[in-house]
């Protein structure tokens, strides 16, 4: 009997370190889902193949509201916000921008139709999370996710710069509801890393990409930008924020005047990849929080082209259809000023 209790003593703290490991592991994280915008957002939810479903695949998130969920480790999947959506009584209706077309407020296994803001996921792998911003299928809302409690670089994601409002009219919808993709807008492999493009060394950014990243560098861009776009936690919670207010650059318990910025357009170097991201204060040191608005080092000015843009704000064919090569002048002004303005506005 003596040797029974003996055993089960020695037993108890390897249980109590199984059961720990195994239901923390199975719990996963907490989700919430945060709602900034002056107006209604209905978000969506789809799980990827083999992914169980969440409590959830759509539903109501009224101004300054939220909602949690538990996702389990292993989940994989992305989530967005839909925008002027109307639904009857029944939970009948549609939405005008990312709608996933199930005529339902519950997607019901339906993707967003693009253009769509995406965060997404993929919880446990190898013990980390990987999660990302994505403005590869366009934009519709800005959004961050932040990750809390966890271990690791755990950086906060997204696009907190209002697109929709300096979006070239060539990738507008309806009246600016929101910004497509080049790839959504022309169709053409250049812009879809698709057929002969299908590679990180074949494809490279175009000029709405470069727009894309300027204004939201944290993002991806474009199906290649995993090196600046995709970010890991350990066992932390998450919160994905719908219009979330510009973070100011300086405390405002800081005496120190905050310098002020300036901002030019990417840059394309001659094998094609993006320099000159970031925002320059003016004793020239970088700042900013990486989510907003960025730009190029002072003098880079020198490495753009000629006027492409024309007086009623779209771009020239040319342009449009493959020539992303090349930044132009009037394009740097243009957004330049348009992120400027938008940034102050928000401060």
């Amino acid at each position: 009997m003596d040797l029974f209790f003996i055993s089960s003593s020695f037993h108890v703290p390897s249980l109590c370190v199984f059961f720990i490991l195994f239901f923390g592991g199975a719990l996963g994280a907490t989700f919430t889902f945060m709602n900034k915008c002056e107006y209604t957002v209905w978000p969506g939810i789809l799980a990827n193949a083999g992914s169980p479903s969440l409590d959830s695949t759509g539903f109501e998130l009224p101004q300054d509201s939220s909602r949690t969920f538990n996702v389990p480790t292993g989940w994989s999947g992305r989530m967005w916000g839909r925008s002027g959506c109307t639904f009857d009584g029944s939970g009948s209706g549609s939405c005008t921008t990312a709608d996933c077309g199930s005529g339902q407020v519950e997607c019901n296994g339906a993707g967003a139709s693009p253009p769509a803001t995406l965060a997404e996921f993929t919880l446990g792998t190898g013990g980390q999370d990987f999660y990302d911003v994505s403005l590869v299928d366009g934009y519709n809302l800005p959004m961050i996710v932040e990750a809390s409690g966890g271990s690791g670089l755990c950086a906060s994601t997204g696009c907190v710069t209002d697109l929709n409002r300096v979006c070239p009219s060539e990738l507008r919808v309806g009246g600016g509801e929101a910004c497509k993709s080049a790839c959504e807008a022309f169709g053409t492999p250049e812009y879809c890393c698709s057929g002969a493009f299908n590679s990180p060394a074949a494809c490279k950014p175009s000029v709405y990409a470069q727009m894309f990243k300027s204004a939201c560098p944290r993002s991806y861009s474009y199906a290649y930008d995993d090196p600046t776009s995709t970010f890991t936690c350990s066992g932390a919670d998450y919160t994905v924020t719908f219009c979330p207010s510009t973070p100011s650059q300086k405390s405002s318990k800081d005496p120190t005047p905050t310098p002020t910025p300036t901002m030019t357009a990417p840059v394309t170097t001659a094998d094609g990849s993006i320099s000159g991201t970031g925002t320059s204060g003016s004793d020239g040191s970088e700042t900013g929080s990486g989510l907003g608005v960025t730009g190029a080092d002072p003098g880079s000015e020198s490495s753009l082209g000629s006027q492409a843009m024309l007086t009623d704000g779209s771009w020239l064919a040319g342009l449009a259809m493959g020539d992303s090569t090349r930044i132009y002048s009037s394009y740097s002004a243009s957004i330049a000023l348009a992120f400027f303005t938008l940034s102050i506005l928000s401060l």
